[in-house]
């Protein structure tokens, strides 16, 4: 096989949840594409990486000084749900239900993968509840072990702050993403919110935070 061609496969398996043969089928469609199909993924691709900058307040990617969320004066910026990623936003605001506002964490606590505290932006939400009027903070990172220790230490870093911290309920399956779930079951999870137990013990039976 021509070295180019293995060369594009080999750059779409980085992109997530693209295994060999879909990347396969996507480097065969896009050499099928025709030129100007071709120049404007490219084009749509720069545009974005060039325009996209994460919004200084939530975090989350935006074209103007503040995301459309944040600047939304209609949106209830007392409540505030914290995610792991941008595209978790993207999930939440599709199905439609939730009116409060996001932060971004930037990932999840994994020891494994040596990413701690300060790798992500969890300083700055307890800054940002703590000189703000957050009546609730809604942790909705994914139901996975990581997901669950990354919740169970931000509600320990904001216990202080005197907010009321919450934790979505198991309307998704454990070790599934949120991107993966269906308007109703998000609706469910918001509903079902709880408080979280601070005494769960993280990865292994311990929480090395």
């Amino acid at each position: 096989m021509q070295q180019s061609l293995n060369r594009l496969i080999d750059a779409l398996i980085e992109l997530p949840g693209i295994g060999r043969k879909t990347a396969q089928r996507i480097a065969l469609h896009l050499l099928r594409a025709r030129d100007d199909d071709s120049a404007g993924l490219v084009r749509a691709l720069t545009e974005a990486r060039e325009r996209l900058h994460p919004c200084p307040r939530c975090f989350s990617l935006t074209e103007t000084e503040l995301c459309d969320v944040c600047a939304d004066p209609r949106r209830d910026h007392g409540l505030v749900c914290v995610v792991e990623e941008t595209g978790d936003v993207l999930t939440l605001e599709s199905a439609g239900r939730y009116r409060g506002a996001y932060h971004v964490l930037g990932g999840v606590l994994s020891p494994i993968d040596n990413v701690g505290p300060e790798d992500l932006r969890i300083a700055e939400l307890v800054g940002r509840v703590e000189g703000n009027s957050t009546r609730e903070v809604i942790i909705a990172t994914n139901p996975t072990t990581e997901g669950e220790a990354t919740a169970i230490y931000l509600a320990r870093r904001l216990r202080p702050t005197g907010a009321l911290v919450t934790r979505i309920a198991r309307g998704l399956p454990v070790g599934s993403d949120l991107e993966l779930a269906d308007v109703e079951t998000i609706s469910r999870a918001f509903e079902g919110r709880r408080g979280l137990d601070l005494a769960a013990p993280g990865p292994n039976g311990q929480n090395p935070y």
